[in-house]
């Protein structure tokens, strides 16, 4: 009898999809109607817990802070970024749940509404492929194309966007003891605010149930990479001491996105133990670099409709 594959991708009631390594859920998507924006959650590290939460730790104007998500400040003006606006972004349709020994991927479609139009503004091709590495640590790819509804539009200049990640209290320095660290070598907020980084981690402790059922603190951490084909790369980072963070491809200027040139963003999270390992960090960069650009493709394989193949 053949063994189940490591890697799987399992949809679930209510508009939810586990990714699992190993039998033990690594991460979950949610992209229900209830919700804005779809987002991932809950991130769990290797000592069992989840290094992300929903919302901010001090502040109720931040409820829209879901662990990992994807949104814009000002879209032709529009503000995808908060939940005070009519803006919304939402799943259209997925196109493949891949199962592997090596990895387990999702490739979805997410519709960019105003609000008001039926029609979306942009439609963002996601693929998400997570991969364990040796170590017990493992990572999370995410690669977006947008592709405008009108022939061509503008995610203006911000701070706030794409990918935005909200770590656990323990881990941020403000509410816990975590630290803040860019590829740089420098380390804090003050240091790190605004300025260019392939990568930026934000490591520290959560507690966990240890073998013998007592409570023990562990150190686990985020290295959230920036990918050398992303437009304004290295990034300048929006990262802040009250535990998030994200890299900010509008900081300087806006990005156009066309019909013929859809933007493409990829970034890279991997999910580790311990301190953040700066050697490792750039070993796991230089592989990923190595990785080839994804798409979705109609497939011509039997019973299925679409699959993840190598973009051209």
């Amino acid at each position: 009898m053949p063994e189940p594959l490591r890697c799987e991708v399992l949809p679930l009631p209510d508009d939810q999809v586990s990714f699992r390594i190993d039998g033990v859920e690594v991460t979950r998507w949610h992209f229900g109607d209830k919700y804005k924006r779809p987002f991932f959650s809950p991130i769990i590290g290797p000592g069992g817990e989840t290094l992300t939460r929903i919302g901010h730790p001090g502040a109720s104007n931040h409820d829209h802070h879901r662990s990992v998500w994807f949104a814009h400040h000002k879209l032709l003006g529009i503000d995808f970024w908060s939940e005070n606006t009519e803006a919304f972004i939402r799943q259209k349709m997925w196109f493949e749940y891949r199962d592997g020994e090596d990895e387990c991927a999702m490739a979805v479609q997410l519709n960019w509404h105003d609000g008001h139009d039926p029609q979306p503004l942009v439609e963002q091709e996601l693929i998400a492929t997570a991969r364990p590495l040796n170590d017990g640590s493992w990572t999370l790819d995410l690669q977006s194309t947008f592709r405008p509804h009108a022939e061509q539009i503008e995610f203006q200049q911000t701070n706030y966007g794409f990918l935005a990640v909200r770590l656990a209290k323990s881990i941020s320095t403000h509410f816990g003891n975590g630290m803040i660290t860019g590829a740089s070598g420098e380390a804090g907020e003050e240091k790190l605010f605004g300025k260019e980084n392939r990568w930026m981690d934000y490591s520290g402790p959560v507690t966990i149930q240890d073998d013998q059922g007592n409570r023990a603190s562990v150190v686990n951490g985020i290295t959230y990479f920036d990918h050398s084909s992303n437009p304004n790369f290295p990034a300048k980072w929006h990262v802040r001491e009250d535990g998030w963070v994200g890299a900010s491809a509008c900081r300087d200027e806006g990005l156009i996105s066309t019909r013929l040139k859809p933007l493409r963003l990829r970034y890279l999270l991997h999910i580790h133990d311990g301190a953040v390992n700066k050697i490792q960090a750039e070993d796991i960069l230089a592989d990923w670099e190595k990785l080839p650009t994804q798409a979705v493709s109609k497939s011509t394989k039997k019973h299925q409709q679409f699959e993840i193949v190598a973009a051209d």
